[in-house]
């Protein structure tokens, strides 16, 4: 490994070092950072650290637009840190690697298309049944709780009670934890699982609930390969792609339109609701009212009504 290399890697540990001394799990930031410490060593790069360096290194991988700016945001706050060792390090510009604003709609699936979804999962890897048995009562989850994928992912043993029906919701996407109970028949779908898995794997590799055909932890791209192949098995990739984080959009929408069409008030319960989904504000649940044509019509009547103008 090159001079420059090596102090790079050294700092690198440093700085995720600090990070996680103060809370954060800094795992992606820091597979960035040691990704850069390995371009640098493979194009045999001195230093100091530059803009022009740090744009070669975010354009060369391969990814979307948004996911260049976030690389390039991690680098440029390293090379702010690493200036206090080397004065030499460039001055990055926050602007050179914009992110793109525009936000896919979500795809929300009607009740048909969700129980096509659920019925296709039994299908996916006919080879390796494990990855049914988990996919299964994993998309009934997020579909019927709103959980992130990551979430999901996440839960250990430990954090499902299979007899209250309450799960502990831990790393969150703003590190605070939650409780969320589930629905009877999901507790149902869960417990069932709980019993097929323990019984494929009597020693599983870690304390996951949601276990792969090897029989450790499902990764996030287990779960994206998984649920791609269900959408194809239930014509549900016909043009707009569905994401696992739309059955979240789903479960928000779901439970806006029952509140509208019950006349309840959906403002005094929208806190109720981003408490349940994790969200730190309520107007990133708000952001669900306009979800759906459906729904803004819905709101859109009972604010005519309301309003007096019927």
């Amino acid at each position: 490994m090159s001079c420059f290399a090596k102090t790079l890697a050294d700092r690198v540990d440093g700085y995720v070092t600090l990070h996680r001394s103060l809370g954060y799990s800094f795992r992606k930031q820091a597979a960035t950072l040691r990704a850069l410490v390995r371009f640098v060593e493979a194009k045999r790069l001195d230093g100091p650290l530059t803009q022009a360096m740090a744009l070669d290194f975010v354009v060369s991988w391969d990814g979307s637009a948004n996911g260049r700016a976030i690389r390039y945001g991690v680098v440029r706050r390293f090379a702010a840190y690493i200036s206090i060792y080397d004065p030499l390090t460039e001055v990055f510009d926050a602007k050179a690697v914009p992110r793109s604003r525009a936000v896919p709609p979500p795809r929300i699936l009607s009740d048909a298309e969700l129980g096509a979804l659920i019925s296709a999962c039994c299908s996916v890897s006919p080879s390796y049944p494990g990855r049914a048995m988990v996919l299964t009562p994993l998309i009934g989850l997020l579909a019927s709780t709103g959980l992130r994928s990551g979430e999901a992912l996440r839960i250990d043993r430990a954090d499902v009670d299979l007899t209250s029906g309450v799960l502990s919701i831990r790393k969150t996407k703003f590190r605070k934890d939650r409780l969320v109970p589930v629905h009877p028949t999901t507790l149902d779908a869960l417990r069932a699982y709980a019993r097929q898995r323990d019984l494929a794997y009597p020693k599983p590799k870690d304390r996951a609930f949601f276990l792969s055909s090897r029989g450790n932890r499902l990764s996030p791209t287990g779960l994206q390969l998984a649920f791609a192949a269900a959408c194809r098995i239930a014509g549900l990739d016909d043009g707009k792609a569905l994401r696992p984080h739309d059955l979240r959009h789903r479960f928000a929408v779901t439970r806006l339109a029952a509140w509208h069409r019950e006349q309840a008030d959906v403002q005094a319960l929208l806190p109720l609701l981003a408490t349940y989904l994790g969200h730190t504000r309520y107007s990133d649940t708000a952001y669900y009212v306009t979800a759906t044509a459906e729904l803004l019509g819905m709101a859109a009547e009972r604010a005519f009504v309301e309003g007096g103008l019927a």
